[in-house]
């Protein structure tokens, strides 16, 4: 659960550039320029100042306000998940007081239909992908089959996620655990 938790922490904030949370700062825009080929997201240097250009996996304003509005309208059956929308504020756009249930039915459900219309379709492909993941490693039942193919699809969906965000995003967690568990 709290590799659940940290990733689903990293994707929200990185996504809705929650300010001092978000993984894409200064300091991941200049490992970008270190460590990859992305002149699309590279800190683009004048005279006097440094611009950081919006990368492809962050919203908008008005898209981030649509998240939180939808998050607050969301209702869940008894017992599946806690009140979401008192821990929503649409006015400071923020998200608070969630505990480790709230992670895990955010990171397996609500990534993929939360920002569907608003990412980009090979973003939001990644991310599906690994909520997916996280859906079927916690399922209560699996074959060896099943596992066979987890293991070789999370590997393929790490080197989406690494292809589109920067590498300051795989800090705080790690997805390996799973992998192992899984043989």
């Amino acid at each position: 659960m709290h590799i659940e938790k940290n990733m689903f922490e990293n994707i929200f904030n990185t996504v809705m550039d929650v300010k001092r949370k978000t993984k894409d700062n200064i300091k991941s825009r200049l490992d970008v320029a270190l460590f990859c080929n992305r002149k699309n997201i590279e800190l683009v240097c004048d005279r006097s100042r440094v611009a950081k250009p919006r990368a492809s996996f962050v919203l908008e304003k008005n898209a981030q306000l649509l998240v939180y509005k939808w998050l607050k309208s969301l209702r869940f059956p008894d017992g599946h998940a806690s009140n979401i929308s008192r821990l929503i504020n649409t006015e400071e756009c923020r998200l608070y007081g969630m505990k480790s249930h709230d992670f895990h039915v955010f990171m397996q459900t609500l990534i993929p239909l939360a920002f569907r219309d608003l990412l980009p379709k090979g973003i939001w492909d990644a991310l599906t992908e690994i909520s997916h993941f996280f859906r079927d490693i916690c399922s209560s039942k699996l074959n060896v089959d099943h596992n066979e193919r987890l293991e070789k699809n999370i590997v393929e969906t790490i080197c989406k996620l690494e292809m589109l965000f920067s590498p300051s995003f795989f800090t705080q967690w790690s997805i390996y655990p799973y992998i192992y568990r899984l043989r």
